[in-house]
């Protein structure tokens, strides 16, 4: 029964994005757009509710055929063999745009599930794939940032863990580089914190990635952590529930425009000193 209702509601989100799909553009100073690029938790695995299928007039996602529609849950289409569910992009463009009077608010999709770091560093298929889509993209607007969520796929080993945060950072830097932006803001979000005592667990070192997540901002400029801390998996002690997901969500924006505000400051003092 719970999976015909969630296939239902996602025919009905579905069905809503295409009777959406031809939506006005604002001019393109108008459209800060957002990549969100990680795995199984930042491409979704809740279960749709109402909120998560009410559409923001000034949110939008981009689809695999490059084409922008009005954003509704799940905003991660076509993962093979997976199911399509809530994750934090719904949420996170709905606060973004409610910060932001005016601005469009335009969410690339970029995750696929169960993938490890090594598959998102420069030369491996995913990374190509964001970089392809964030330049398909950035013609209708301006690339303002990313949130990622990943980590998962790294826990399980000793050697992953240790060097995730140096992989991290040299990835940033890539992708910033490749997109023209030094000063891109990247927020990263922890893993949910019950990975850290599960049966016979798979994820031994998945406090270690988070903290190395936490760390983060120390060691990279313009980054930020959002934290797991007191969000629910969904039953399966891997994946955040609705709820949890649309938490994040509001936790990524909060980051975003922390950051966002940081780096007009800089750009307004390095104005006044030339």
């Amino acid at each position: 029964m719970k999976h015909f209702i969630f296939l239902m509601l996602f025919m009905i989100a579905t069905a809503h994005a295409e009777t959406n799909s031809t939506v006005k553009l604002p001019a393109k100073d108008k459209l800060k757009i957002y990549l969100m690029m990680g795995q199984s938790n930042m491409a979704g695995r809740g279960v749709p509710e109402k909120e998560d299928l009410t559409s923001h007039p000034r949110v939008l996602m981009f689809t695999k055929s490059n084409q922008w529609e009005i954003a509704v849950e799940p905003i991660t289409r076509g993962e093979k063999g997976k199911n399509p569910g809530v994750g934090p992009g719904l949420a996170f463009g709905k606060a973004m745009a409610e910060a932001n009077p005016g601005i469009v608010i335009g969410l690339v999709p970029c995750a696929v599930g169960g993938t490890p770091l090594k598959r998102w560093e420069r030369g491996a298929d995913l990374y190509s794939n964001a970089v392809v889509r964030a330049k398909a993209a950035a013609p209708f607007g301006t690339i303002a940032g990313i949130i990622w969520h990943q980590g998962e796929a790294d826990s399980g080993a000793k050697t992953n863990a240790e060097t995730y945060g140096e992989r991290l950072a040299k990835m940033i830097g890539d992708i910033r580089a490749d997109l023209n932006s030094p000063r891109l803001p990247f927020v990263v979000g922890q893993i949910g914190e019950f990975n850290y005592n599960r049966e016979g667990n798979p994820l031994p070192f998945a406090r270690d990635v988070n903290d190395t997540l936490a760390k983060l901002p120390q060691n990279v400029q313009f980054t930020g952590c959002v934290l797991s801390q007191g969000l629910a998996h969904k039953g399966d002690q891997l994946h955040f529930n609705s709820e949890a997901e649309r938490e994040m969500g509001k936790r990524y924006a909060k980051e975003i425009l922390k950051l966002e505000s940081r780096i007009k400051r800089a750009e307004s003092d390095r104005k006044l000193l030339k």
